[in-house]
């Protein structure tokens, strides 16, 4: 395998990229709140926010759930986390991942983007997130290239760090596993929404009852 293939193959699950750096600055807007991204190579979706997080970001705005801390796995450069800090100033936001240059772009993001309620840390899904903590609000883009085992570490682990009644959210498009996602949330929460479907993208609701 080639270097340039290897680089590639890392991909945004790995810890360390050494992929050369290719910096850019992206910006998105969803329910009049603009944010800009510094983004670059090494990281999920370079040159935009990908079209699923964009999904998901919308469908987040307008979703109830507990008064709770927020958490955000598996959050690259930081979209998602730093949405929802700006859509819920008074809760605290963490947003993990393992992708130590994801994670470095996604404190220059916060700082950009006067993002004050936000904790950015290290952690292979739930693996450093705290155990006496509770969330209400739990949102994922997980890693599909990972692999299944990983993904469906991901979607049924968040069940232990919610509060009663919190709320698991996550986009996955169909061809690369929503269907049988679905299933598995079911079979975890006994429940599970179909909350959009837009261009393949599935955004899936689970409630922890």
């Amino acid at each position: 395998m080639s270097n340039k293939m290897a680089n590639e193959n890392q991909m945004y699950f790995a810890a360390d990229p050494t992929a050369k750096h290719d910096e850019h600055v992206v910006d998105y807007h969803v329910a009049g709140i603009d944010l800009k991204f510094k983004t670059d190579a090494g990281v999920f979706s370079k040159m935009r926010v990908d079209y699923g997080s964009g999904v998901l970001i919308k469908v987040m705005h307008e979703v109830t759930f507990p008064s709770c801390n927020i958490l955000d796995v598996g959050t690259g450069y930081g979209p998602l986390g730093l949405f929802a800090s700006k859509f819920w100033p008074q809760q605290t936001v963490e947003m993990v991942d393992v992708n130590e240059r994801g994670l470095a772009l996604a404190q220059e993001n916060a700082q950009l983007n006067y993002c004050r309620n936000v904790t950015i840390y290290s952690s292979d899904a739930y693996s450093q997130v705290d155990k006496s903590k509770k969330f209400g609000l739990i949102v994922t883009n997980p890693p599909i290239r990972a692999g299944k085992k990983v993904v469906s570490a991901i979607l049924t682990g968040a069940k232990e760090y919610l509060v009663d009644n919190g709320v698991l959210l996550a986009v996955i498009q169909k061809k690369q596993g929503e269907p049988s996602a679905r299933k598995l949330l079911t079979a975890t929460y006994g429940n599970c929404t179909i909350l959009a479907r837009d261009k393949g993208y599935y955004v899936l609701q689970a409630v922890k009852k």
